[in-house]
């Protein structure tokens, strides 16, 4: 029976529809009477499935959830991080970087045997230098003056410091100084120091009256003091003006500066003296420079007839080669490796020696905070010293066969023992100062650093090819005076040590690989034997063209043979 409806209606009455039956909430997602899933719900579900569905739906229709799951995703990420370990660092390998390690040892034991078999080129000993500057040599062309000197403007006292080349830099710069002042130069002072530990005069190592003589035209050059001008500062040089010097200051400097209160007081001092003039100057000063250097500075004559006899005698040991040797500067002494900072066969004991010899020389300078000393980037740079070992690895790639004469210039060698017997293997020929004269012949010069250093500069001086290794005054100062001797070309082998670097720290390359470089590095050296000085070069090492003059090659030039 339908129910009444009482109210109004547009004029006609409607019956109402019937009601829905009331379900419970549990019952909206169930099966229907028919027994089948409702519409848009998957069927053949299992509980974990349903509950999935369950919650995605929920989300699906509470989208607003969506911002927890950031919170979510953290929360889940943590729980699972805190079951993992982290006791355990993995091990990160890095490659060091090619050149950064010591390895030739390992190349000289892989390429031994190829390298002794190896009969493939001649001695480069009588091929090796083959470039000529354009076609022309060059000859010396140093002009003394014939006139007297007007009256002086005072008297100059300098010191020299460092060791043998760097007081020889000191004495040709006060010459030139002395020079342009128009003032007396006072014989050089040679400055005692700790690490060379030579006491030795000027007239030690220089024939004094010689360099007097060569220069009475260019500067004068007295051995004392007068008294009467000493008087005034009692009789003691500490009480005498002195100035300190910039270094690589201009010759105006001097002019505008030193020249006055040396006119007012008519004696100064300049210590210390080394690299106190730059080396770029007006040709006046370079032309008493290249006096001082080439011409008046002449070894003592107790240095002289010693390297002399030396010279000699490496000719006679090089008869098969037409007295031609090879001289080496080898700087692999203690304190030289230990200054480098550079690592070698890095065991304990190089360890504990090198901090000892840089605590001795430098106390403090490597050690101090904030000093980060990395080997590796040295090594790469190529500012290591070359091994012996490295030097005739080298030289035989170079081409220089077993029979080669070497002629060693050298301190004690670190290690020597160990360290040289590489290189005696590959060059047996190999002699010292130490080998070629006996003991009573080397005894006046044995405790004297800067003798000894003469005695090998005259050896190397006079080879057929000299080597240089590790840079310093020594071999600049021999590759200009090469240069002055043997018609402007230095005769001189200068390692490109960056590609060593990596050339000796590749184990898998071979013997003619690594010969075709060397071979390129030498005839490299070749090409640069002849060069000319540029404005921030040193004369003393390059001195073409403020030295030498440009001559015919049939002019010709002196042969280290025939000098």
């Amino acid at each position: 029976m339908q129910p009444y409806n009482r109210l109004p209606s547009s004029g006609h009455s409607t019956p109402s529809p019937p009601q829905s039956p009331r379900r419970s909430p549990r019952f909206r997602h169930s099966r229907s009477k028919t027994g089948r899933f409702s519409p848009g719900q998957p069927a053949g579900r299992n509980l974990a499935q349903r509950l999935a569905w369950t919650f995605l739906s929920a989300l699906l229709r509470r989208q607003g959830v969506f911002l927890f799951a950031p919170l979510i995703y953290i929360s889940g990420m943590l729980l699972y991080m805190g079951t993992v370990s982290f006791d355990v660092v993995p091990i990160i390998k890095h490659r060091p970087a090619p050149g950064s390690l010591y390895r030739s040892p390992e190349l000289y034991a892989k390429l031994r045997h190829e390298m002794e078999a190896d009969n493939s080129s001649a001695d480069a000993i009588s091929t090796i230098w083959k470039s000529s500057h354009k076609g022309v040599e060059w000859k010396p062309c140093v002009e003394r003056s014939s006139e007297g000197l007007p009256e002086s403007n005072g008297y100059i006292y300098v010191e020299a410091n460092g060791g043998l080349n760097q007081q020889r830099t000191s004495i040709c710069n006060a010459v030139a100084v002395a020079g342009y002042l128009n003032a007396t130069l006072l014989i050089p002072n040679f400055h005692y120091h700790s690490i060379w530990k030579d006491p030795s005069k000027f007239s030690d190592i220089y024939d004094q009256e010689y360099f007097i003589n060569t220069l009475k035209n260019d500067v004068q050059i007295v051995d004392k003091i007068p008294e009467y001008l000493m008087e005034r500062f009692g009789s003691n040089m500490t009480n005498v003006y002195n100035f300190r010097i910039k270094a690589w200051s201009s010759i105006q400097y001097y002019k505008d500066v030193v020249l006055p209160k040396l006119l007012e007081e008519k004696l100064i001092r300049i210590s210390p003296f080394a690299n106190r003039l730059s080396f770029d100057a007006p040709p006046a000063v370079q032309r008493l420079r290249c006096l001082a250097n080439y011409e008046a500075l002449r070894f003592s004559s107790p240095i002289l007839t010693m390297g002399e006899s030396l010279v000699a005698r490496m000719r006679e040991r090089s008869k098969n080669n037409g007295g031609k040797y090879v001289s080496i500067h080898l700087r692999f002494e203690e304190d030289m490796v230990a200054f480098s900072c550079c690592v070698f066969d890095g065991g304990k004991q190089e360890r504990e020696d090198m901090i000892a010899a840089r605590e001795r020389g430098w106390k403090g300078k490597f050690t101090r905070p904030g000093r980060v000393i990395r080997p590796g980037a040295i090594r790469i740079n190529g500012k290591c010293p070359l091994t012996p070992l490295e030097v005739g690895l080298m030289l035989r790639g170079m081409g220089f066969t077993k029979n080669t004469s070497i002629y060693l210039a050298s301190g004690k060698i670190y290690n020597a023992e160990k360290t040289m017997a590489p290189l005696l293997e590959m060059f047996p020929n190999l002699q010292t100062k130490e080998t070629l004269a006996s003991e009573e012949e080397l005894a006046p010069f044995k405790n004297y650093s800067s003798r000894m250093a003469a005695i090998d500069y005259t050896v190397c001086l006079h080879s057929e090819v000299f080597v240089t290794t590790q840079g310093g005054n020594f071999p600049h100062f021999l590759l200009g005076h090469r240069r002055y001797l043997y018609g402007g070309h230095s005769r001189t082998i200068r390692p490109d040590k960056r590609k060593l670097a990596v050339l000796f720290y590749n184990p898998n390359i071979g013997w003619r690989s690594l010969k075709r470089h060397l071979l390129g590095m030498r005839s490299h050296s070749d090409s640069k034997g002849f060069e000319l000085k540029r404005p921030t070069d040193s004369i003393y090492s390059f001195p073409c063209p403020d030295c030498m003059c440009r001559a015919n090659k049939t002019d010709g030039s002196k042969s280290p043979s025939a000098t």
